[in-house]
């Protein structure tokens, strides 16, 4: 059966020094919380209806990820009535989830961005920067396909290849490199697991990373675009 949410990247952290976030890191700001999806889903709809069709989202980029383009912007939403708080386990609370809009035009789905998996991903980052300046390519490891690489984390000197916990099943998810030596998750375990597990009409060609959206609070941060081959996730080949 398929699970629809009223729940709902990202924000670059801007602090090296080990202080992940704004604010304390209390417990209860570092969990989903579906009644606080549910009112800020009702708040964005009723907005959206009040306000001649806009959506309060925080100016981007137009080459912004999909899943990070539309950030809500509570300073709006609070200034205009729409809220009379800002979520506890938003950034902006001292959480450690970014609330978003996917699809602001259709659906409206608020979702969430997990953090944590942007400050793991900024971690990489920053050893890949110490690489590049000492070389004139990326850490490059094994190739996946013609665009993405596995991480060559013994160049980077680390233990072992670098993950993510992933907020949809709590495993950890490979970090992966584009020709340019930009970062992104590997979802395929997630991914497999969903097609698995709920009903759907994706097929070949489709980006299937919206059956996780559908059914799960969260959004699938730092993603490649990926479609459904004999029954398996795998990543969509550029044209």
């Amino acid at each position: 059966m398929k699970y629809t949410y009223l729940f709902a990247m990202s924000f670059i952290f801007l602090l090296l020094s080990g202080c992940m976030y704004p604010q304390s890191e209390r417990s209860e700001n570092q969990i989903p919380n579906e009644e606080q999806l549910a009112i800020v889903q009702q708040a964005v709809e009723t907005y959206r209806e009040e306000e001649g069709g806009l959506v309060p989202i925080q100016t981007k980029d137009s080459d912004t990820h999909i899943f990070e383009k539309y950030l809500i912007d509570f300073k709006q939403m609070l200034e205009k009535g729409y809220l009379s708080e800002i979520p506890g386990n938003s950034f902006e609370q001292g959480g450690v989830y970014q609330y978003t809009i996917v699809d602001p035009e259709e659906n409206l789905l608020v979702r969430l961005i997990d953090l944590q998996t942007t400050e793991q991903i900024r971690s990489v980052n920053v050893r890949l920067d110490v690489f590049r300046q000492e070389h004139t390519y990326p850490a490059y490891g094994e190739k996946i396909t013609d665009q993405l690489y596995t991480v060559d984390y013994e160049k980077l000197g680390l233990e072992k290849a670098p993950t993510v916990k992933s907020p949809f099943s709590q495993a950890d998810l490979p970090i992966i490199m584009d020709l340019n030596g930009n970062l992104y998750i590997d979802y395929s375990y997630d991914l497999n697991q969903a097609l698995e597990e709920n009903d759907h009409n994706y097929k070949e060609g489709d980006d299937i990373r919206y059956l996780l959206v559908e059914n799960s609070p969260f959004v699938p941060a730092y993603s490649q675009p990926y479609t459904v081959k004999d029954g398996q996730a795998v990543f969509m080949e550029e044209e």
